[in-house]
């Protein structure tokens, strides 16, 4: 069984009170006793109680993640760039997978909260009130991928997913595509609607009238993206389509599929554009053209915005009152840019 540090503290002949100073990094200890602490500690394997010390406090130095799709390379990448941050700063990372399911989110929610973890990150899949506990107890927390629908202040970092699509099917009606098809996400979250938006926004602003027949609705995953892909091709001979836009990684996988299962070539019978594409390996051929956006650089900012949270929220433990006077309740929500990678698809 581990030592604890008042049994430390007697095999040294020393006080409990400077073995934790030295343990918590503390100063006013002298050199020769602190080495000679380190020393015992190393060769003890002495492990600090984080439950205890939480509560003394009040912090965990851990922060909550939940993701609905931990496969996505897309959370794969915005996790990284969080980790990056937030480790430099003591910080660790508690993930969990909600896997696209509101009650499943709802009881990893409960578990963080009981987890006492200092800050949450989150891409939702319900309204986002769930998180109102977190907010109402000030604990920092931002959203990605989605906006909550709450009525009160919260912090977002998001692609600008409506000019992501404009962006998109630009490139596409430069080419001179008109009779365009969409494989859209799921329309009750923000990033679905605003990419739908986006392709129609698009052909409008391009004078191309939209063709609700052309219009497919997936769930962001492989096997939806096969379904709609395979219903556009076999409603072809009645409603041609000369390309197709996959508003999402897993989609357009199962898109692709669809193709090579019904004979069709890309792009010379039909072109096809995707979103959030990683093929690293090169050993899809032709190459896909796709909309990406900064997942890395996501991470970052996210991490960092939590970070000034936390750090003002731990200034003196500061009263209720001051941290309104400090802007801390003011949401900040910020767009990311979109980029092209193009190859050949299109």
């Amino acid at each position: 069984m581990p030592k604890t540090l008042k049994e430390i503290a007697l095999e040294l002949n020393t006080s409990v009170s400077t073995v934790s100073r030295v343990v918590n990094n503390k100063d006013n200890v002298n050199e020769g006793t602190r080495a000679r602490i380190l020393k015992a500690l190393k060769s003890l394997d002495y492990k600090p109680n984080q439950i205890a010390r939480s509560l003394k406090n009040n912090s965990t130095s851990v922060i909550g993640i939940i993701i609905p799709d931990i496969r996505e390379r897309f959370f794969c990448e915005i996790i990284r760039g969080v980790d990056t941050i937030v480790s430099e700063h003591g910080y660790s990372i508690l993930l969990v997978d909600s896997n696209e399911n509101a009650k499943k989110e709802e009881q990893y929610l409960d578990l963080l909260f009981q987890q006492r973890v200092d800050a949450l990150i989150i891409a939702t899949v319900t309204s986002g009130r769930k998180v109102l506990p977190y907010l109402e107890h000030h604990i920092p927390v931002v959203f990605i991928d989605n906006l909550p629908k709450i009525d009160a202040p919260y912090d977002a970092i998001l692609l600008d997913n409506v000019q992501a699509s404009k962006m998109a099917m630009s490139l596409l009606i430069g080419k001179g595509h008109k009779r365009i098809g969409i494989i859209a996400g799921t329309q009750s979250e923000t990033t679905g609607f605003d990419r739908l938006l986006g392709y129609r926004l698009a052909l409008s602003e391009a004078n191309i009238e939209i063709d609700e027949q052309l219009i497919t609705y997936g769930n962001n995953k492989e096997e939806t993206g096969y379904q709609c892909m395979e219903k556009l091709i076999l409603q072809s001979q009645n409603v041609p389509v000369e390309a197709v836009f996959s508003t999402a990684e897993g989609m357009t996988y199962g898109a692709i599929k669809a193709m090579r299962d019904h004979h069709v070539r890309f792009p010379d019978d039909i072109a096809i554009m995707g979103f959030d594409v990683h093929d690293k390996s090169g050993l899809i051929t032709p190459g896909i053209t796709t909309v990406r956006q900064p997942e890395h650089l996501n991470g970052k900012l996210t991490a960092e915005l939590l970070l000034r949270r936390l750090e003002n929220l731990h200034k003196e433990q500061e009263t209720r009152e001051k941290i309104q006077s400090s802007g801390l309740e003011t949401g900040q929500r910020t767009l990311l840019s979109p980029y092209l990678e193009i190859k050949s698809s299109c």
